[in-house]
């Protein structure tokens, strides 16, 4: 074999273990927080892997670390958050520990974007929702003011939310709670990300819209083949939508696989229960 061969089949072996790389790779990630009782050991060592166009399901009650790990993957945890050292979270095989904040702002919204749980707080209310959405849009998408505005409108309109032109002058604190939920995800899907990490994207709603809002997550993953995180306590929100399932419990994941697998045989009692 002539040298010029050897580097086309080393080029081959490179792209296909590209290819079955995953998506984000979280391995013995470990978040502490230091409080005037002790060491919280919020997430105690937390292996898991994404793949593109699948979605993981993460359940687990209220205190058992869901949002802290998503908020560690997306590097926004609170000061006093300890990511302790051998933690890994590598994205498309970049160590996020690496990237530096300038990047992170570039890195928000197109690659790797989240729908918060609380949605009063994630929106600036001193701000409208339009100036909210057409801001994102213009940063990443280099859109100007009346391209940003048509597409703003689009996106109120495609999460569902009446009279989308009206909306979008308005502050937060105007609408309902599940309205601002639906701006929350029209937000975090603007520039179809990679990844979209959703911490309780459904609280707030009524189950008919929560089936609507699943299903509309569950369309532009299709169409873009984004990778998804679907954190819940409710273990029949990811019946039918994870492909697999991780359950969380005091910080640890206790038990996971295949959804279809999972629900056949439950071996941990806290996934029972």
């Amino acid at each position: 074999m002539s040298g010029v061969e050897s580097l086309e089949k080393e080029a081959e072996r490179s792209e296909a273990a590209a290819q079955k790389a995953s998506l984000l790779e979280v391995r013995d990630l470990r978040v502490w927080f230091d409080t005037p009782r002790g060491l919280v050991r919020a997430v105690d060592g937390v292996d898991l892997t994404v793949d593109a166009g699948r979605t993981l399901g993460i359940v687990g009650e209220s205190g058992s670390g869901k949002s802290v790990l998503s908020r560690a993957i997306m590097k926004i945890l609170a000061p006093s958050a300890q990511v302790r050292p051998g933690s890994e979270i590598r994205f498309n095989g970049v160590d996020l520990a690496t990237v530096s904040p300038k990047k992170n702002k570039h890195l928000w919204g197109v690659d790797l974007s989240m729908v918060f749980q609380d949605p009063m707080t994630s929106l600036t209310p001193v701000m409208t929702i339009g100036q909210q959405l057409t801001e994102t849009l213009r940063f990443h998408l280099n859109l100007d003011r009346a391209q940003a505005k048509a597409e703003a409108i689009r996106l109120l309109t495609l999460v569902g939310i009446p009279e989308p032109a009206s909306r979008f002058a308005q502050h937060p604190h105007h609408l309902s709670g599940g309205m601002r939920q639906r701006v929350t995800i029209a937000l975090a899907i603007a520039c179809s990300p990679t990844l979209l990490i959703a911490d309780e994207p459904t609280t707030a709603l009524d189950v008919t819209v929560q089936q609507q809002i699943l299903d509309l997550l569950q369309g532009l993953q299709q169409k873009s083949n984004m990778g998804m995180i679907l954190i819940t306590h409710d273990l029949g929100v990811v019946a039918g939508r994870a492909d697999s399932i991780a359950v969380m419990y005091a910080g640890r994941i206790v038990e996971t696989g295949p959804t279809r697998q999972l629900f056949a045989h439950m071996r941990h009692p806290y996934t029972r229960a």
